[in-house]
């Protein structure tokens, strides 16, 4: 691409960028609807050792992970449909031991790739790649004009690599973004699904060297009798989460 060509669409990416700043809090107070809408609030727990949550009455879709790369390690993702939701199941992480932690994610819509088509996989999903970034204080703006660049890229690409990408408001460095994408089957990275996209001009790979402080990347493997779901994201793929 040439430097005035992408200096053109930089510029297009930066105007989207202000638009989803303002319309992010409308978006996040909006209706949620299970199944069909992607989650505008995740809690996400985490434990490296045996403790669970408990979840027997809770009214949210509870996703339990676990790490089949890096560390041994259990997450436990929450669909909040809001901030008061939490409240309601504050509860249920009172199970876990003092090795865990929690976060809570906003939901950037304009960030993420296809969401709607993510959290509609999420039933059939056996895997969940993770990809949490750290980006530097007072670099948000830059790192939105690279995301929007990554999301406009996967759009040349034939392979579907739908995610739900989540700014953690709490729980973690400032600074800390992490990307969701349900993978039907490990043979979807045979299938270049799972690849990154297209690499990007140098400008960018530059801007992205300035603003990261670190980028890791995770594959967890969904594990039923570890979730808590509804009949109706049950009903997904009703032989895998009610065998």
């Amino acid at each position: 691409m040439h430097v005035t060509g992408l200096r053109r669409v930089m510029g297009i990416v930066r105007a989207m960028t202000l638009k989803l700043v303002v319309l992010l809090p409308l978006v996040c107070c909006a209706a949620f609807s299970q199944g069909t809408t992607p989650p505008p609030i995740v809690r996400i727990l985490s434990t490296g050792g045996p403790n669970r949550p408990g979840y027997a009455d809770t009214t949210v879709d509870v996703i339990g992970l676990t790490a089949t790369t890096g560390a041994p390690q259990t997450w436990w993702i929450e669909m909040h449909p809001s901030f008061a939701s939490i409240e309601d199941h504050g509860s249920s992480s009172g199970y876990l031991g003092n090795d865990s932690r929690a976060m809570i994610g906003v939901l950037q819509p304009g960030w993420s790739y296809l969401p709607e088509e993510a959290v509609r996989s999420l039933p059939r999903a056996r895997y969940v790649r993770v990809t949490v970034y750290r980006i530097r204080p007072g670099t948000e703006t830059d790192f939105a004009r690279v995301a929007q660049y990554r999301k406009v890229a996967s759009d040349k690409v034939t392979a579907g690599r739908a995610d739900l990408f989540y700014h953690v408001v709490s729980g973690d460095d400032t600074g800390t973004y992490i990307a969701l994408s349900p993978l039907a089957s490990m043979s979807a990275l045979d299938d270049g699904a799972a690849d990154p996209p297209p690499s990007a001009p140098a400008e960018v790979l530059a801007k992205e060297a300035e603003i990261e402080i670190s980028r890791e990347h995770y594959l967890f493997r969904v594990e039923p009798r570890l979730s808590h779901v509804s009949g109706d994201f049950a009903n997904g793929d009703p032989h895998f989460w009610r065998p």
